[in-house]
């Protein structure tokens, strides 16, 4: 509804509550008067309700700043803590990945010492081959 139309809304409400007499406890007051009072009642109520609706309004804009913010911080903590998460895998990893080469190249070097062993005794025997043939 625009404002033309509750103002006449308003004004055919305030005739028809007070007729068009004059009031009988106040015989000063016409019926003109009376539906003017009637119109400025009217408008102080629908500007209280449109103050209060406003204040509703506020309150709930600024409950929702307050979650935005907070579901803001959470979303940052839950950052940081996958973060942080993710850094102890890595260097978990990375131990893993270290103590595993440590123990490749450990195998890898007994390994080189059976090979050198067999190496050294296959020639020691051909060294001795040789002696037995002279």
């Amino acid at each position: 509804m625009n404002k033309t139309t509750i103002s006449a809304l308003m004004l055919a409400v305030a005739v028809l509550a007070t007729g068009c007499k004059k009031a009988d406890n106040d015989p000063s007051t016409g019926p003109a008067q009376e539906a003017g009072a009637a119109i400025d009642n009217a408008g102080a109520k629908v500007a209280e309700e449109t103050k209060e609706a406003g204040a509703a309004v506020g309150a709930a804009t600024e409950r929702a700043a307050e979650n935005v913010d907070q579901a803001a911080e959470k979303a940052a903590a839950n950052v940081d803590q996958a973060t942080d998460k993710a850094a102890e895998n890595l260097k978990e990893a990375g131990a893993e990945v270290r103590q595993e080469s440590k123990e490749a190249a450990a195998e890898v070097a007994a390994g080189a010492d059976a090979v050198t062993d067999k190496a050294g005794k296959g020639i020691e025997r051909v060294g001795e081959k040789m002696q037995d043939k002279r």
